[in-house]
Parts: C-alpha cells; sequence; structure tokens
C-alpha cells in the first residue's frame, strides 16, 4: 500500500496549506453520514477522487481499497465471492464509501456475534497532519507492539489523520440463515437471549421491539450457521419462546432496514427529539427513562438501544447519568431539525471515571499525528 498517485499528492498540498493557515480540513466522502458527530463549518476535502479496489484476495479472505470506493462497489465484489463484510456496516444512502464506513466506526445487526468494524481492520495508509504518506498493519491478523494505528481509525471520524486505503477481513457468507419473530416482554427478552448468548447456538442478531413502559413487544432474532447447526437450533428455541420462522425476503429486508434505520421508530424523529443511542452491559436489564417516546428498540441482545425522546441538555446529561449509573455511555445519535447544532453529541470521556486516563493518550495520538491541528474539526470530542 504505497504506490505514488496524483491524488495522493493533491490532498498532501490542500494539507500543507490547511497547516501553514492554521485552519482544519473536514473530511467527506459521499456525505451520507454528515449528520454523524458535532457539526463544523470547515473546508471538505472530498475522498471520492481516490477510489478502486486495489487487491481482493478471496482464499485469504482479505481486500485492500481506496477509502473514496463506494461501499456498495465492495459488497458486490465480496458477493460473486460468497462473502460479506460480516458486522454489516450501515450505508445511510447511496453514496456511502469504503473511508466513510471505517471514519463512522459503526456497524449493524451481526456486531454482537462477530465483533465491531475495528476488529476487521488489518492495515492502512494515511496522510498525516504534516502530509506524511504512513503505512501501518497489513494484510493478516497478527499481533504487533505498541499502538496498532490502523484500528484507531474506525470511529475516528477522520479527526486524527486522511485515510487513503485500508485492508480489511472479510468472513464467508453462512451457509444457512434463519430468523425467527415472537411476542414477549422486554425483561424476558434480554433474559433469554443472554442465556443464548452464552451456549453454543447459532445467534447472530437480534433485535426487540416495543414500549419502554413494559408488556409484550416483538423480538427477532437470526441464525447463521453450518446448515445442520441452523436446522439443529430452529425447534429448541422456538419451542423455548414459541417463535415462528419469517420468510426470507421479509427477513431480509427486516435486517436491513433495521441496520439502514427505516424502521418508523428511526424515521419518525420530531423537529424536538433526539434520538439517543445508549451503550450498556450485556447484564443490563430493561431501564426506565423519563419522558422518552413509548417506542424503543434493542439490540444487540439489549448491548445497544435506541430511545427517542426531548433534545433538551437537561434530557441528554439524565440520560447519561442512567447509563453511567448501568455501566455504559449515551450519545446523541441524530438530532431532530430544531435541536441545536452546537449541542455536545457524546458522552465526553471526562465524564466517564474508567475513562479518564485515555484523554492524555488521545491528546498524545492527536499531537503526534496532527500538530498543526488540520484535522481538529471536533466532529469528535
Amino acid at each position: 500500500m504505497s504506490k505514488p498517485h496524483p491524488q495522493i499528492d493533491a490532498f498532501r498540498e490542500q494539507i500543507l496549506n490547511a497547516a501553514k493557515n492554521k485552519t482544519a480540513l473536514s473530511i467527506e466522502g459521499g456525505g451520507t453520514k454528515s449528520w454523524y458527530g458535532n457539526p463544523n463549518g470547515y473546508t471538505k476535502l472530498d475522498t471520492r477522487s481516490y477510489s478502486g479496489i486495489l487487491e481482493y484476495q478471496p482464499e485469504e479472505l482479505v481486500i485492500t481499497a481506496c477509502a473514496g470506493t463506494p461501499l456498495k462497489e465492495i459488497e458486490a465484489a465480496l458477493k460473486e465471492k460468497n462473502q460479506v463484510l460480516a458486522f454489516e456496516p450501515p450505508h445511510f444512502g447511496e453514496n456511502a464509501t469504503f473511508g466513510g464506513a471505517i471514519a463512522a466506526g459503526l456497524a449493524g445487526p451481526g456486531r454482537i456475534t462477530v465483533g465491531n468494524f475495528r476488529d476487521f481492520v488489518l492495515g492502512a495508509r494515511i496522510l498525516d497532519g504534516k502530509g506524511q504518506d504512513l503505512s501501518f498493519g497489513g494484510k493478516v491478523m497478527k499481533n504487533v507492539a505498541g499502538y496498532d494505528v490502523s484500528r484507531l481509525l474506525p470511529g475516528s471520524l477522520g479527526t486524527l489523520a486522511l485515510l487513503l486505503e485500508a485492508s480489511v477481513k472479510v468472513l464467508p457468507k453462512p451457509a444457512a440463515t434463519t430468523t425467527l419473530r415472537c411476542q414477549i416482554s422486554q425483561e424476558n427478552a434480554l433474559k433469554v437471549l443472554n442465556e443464548w448468548a452464552g451456549q453454543p447456538l447459532p445467534l447472530s442478531a437480534s433485535c426487540w421491539i416495543g414500549s419502554a413502559k413494559g408488556g409484550v413487544g416483538e423480538l427477532t432474532f437470526r441464525l447463521a450457521a453450518a446448515a445442520a447447526a441452523v436446522k439443529a437450533a430452529v425447534p429448541l428455541m422456538s419451542s423455548l419462546v414459541n417463535a415462528t420462522e419469517i420468510n426470507s425476503e421479509d427477513a431480509e429486508n427486516f435486517w436491513s432496514d433495521l441496520r439502514e434505520q427505516k424502521h418508523s421508530m428511526f424515521a419518525n424523529l420530531g423537529a424536538d427529539q433526539t434520538l439517543y443511542r445508549l451503550a450498556l452491559p450485556a447484564a443490563c436489564g430493561p431501564i426506565s427513562i423519563e419522558g422518552a417516546a413509548k417506542e424503543i428498540i434493542l439490540e444487540w441482545h439489549g448491548q445497544q438501544r435506541w430511545v427517542k425522546a426531548s433534545g433538551d441538555e437537561a434530557t441528554f446529561k439524565a440520560i447519561k447519568e442512567l447509563a453511567s449509573a448501568h455501566g455504559g455511555h449515551a450519545t446523541r445519535f441524530k438530532q431532530g431539525a430544531n435541536i441545536d447544532p452546537g449541542y455536545q453529541r457524546f458522552t465526553l470521556l471526562s465524564e466517564q471515571a474508567h475513562s479518564k486516563a485515555l484523554e492524555a493518550v488521545q491528546e498524545r495520538l492527536r499531537s503526534a499525528f496532527d500538530p498543526a491541528g488540520v484535522f481538529a474539526t471536533k466532529r469528535l470530542p
């Protein structure tokens, strides 16, 4: 991952000019996640001019591509070889790019089983804030000494360096997939999902949709593995919760809509509402949020929860404190039209006792990679 390219020279010139003028650059690909993170008005650095799959080794389960490559192009290439990005990154639009998906670091329903995006990044090529062309990692899984910089990039929202290329591990598509659905309370759903997660069952994804105030909701769960494993698990798991199978087309649409947040709970966001994302431990049971909308969505066996509520600072403070009390954290994931765009979107490291030590590490990393603050857009605090 070190071939020269005229577009890289253009990127370097833009970075060096920004450093000279003491201003910042906001990295952007297809712009499908421009709403995610703290907003800024800095000059855009558009990655789409550096596009293409550089190398794909199906037998080695590795693909290497430029940051501006359309995500759907990568997924189409993998589909031809019956392989997938197992963590199911959301697109949030037709123009989503490979680099944008890495920068956002978001994962879909499969994340609970296979891990997050950063678990699959093997290597990366970047331009730092001094215009240096640097490569980290490689194309195989291995132990590394010191910082594995390539794995710092997922979720950094372009505030550390300009990602040029990345090598990502892919996986074979499961031989068999079945989705089941049942009616069950949130408390019982969380209980049974955590019991199943501790057993050798092919449970690959789950989603409970229902009322935050109690009562029965709808649990949808997916089994994916070898055909024999799925066939054996279906009668066992369905009998425990009185679940029924749903047809493959409806199942595919459901998981796609969940990944892309097209469910009505996500789509119908009021102008004065905020969609909050709560990340909680596996053992956390149902929690009550004052003033939240009636319907909530639980993913990842309850470890990711989506709640709509007022977008004011007092509500966010209460939600952050509630999540922290249960060992997790909260994010203002998406905001309604009337919400002040300057509101802080994330739970800060300083607000988490177990993460305060990371502030110094974060500052040293940013200083090393970007001493002039070229990527200091504050999109990520």
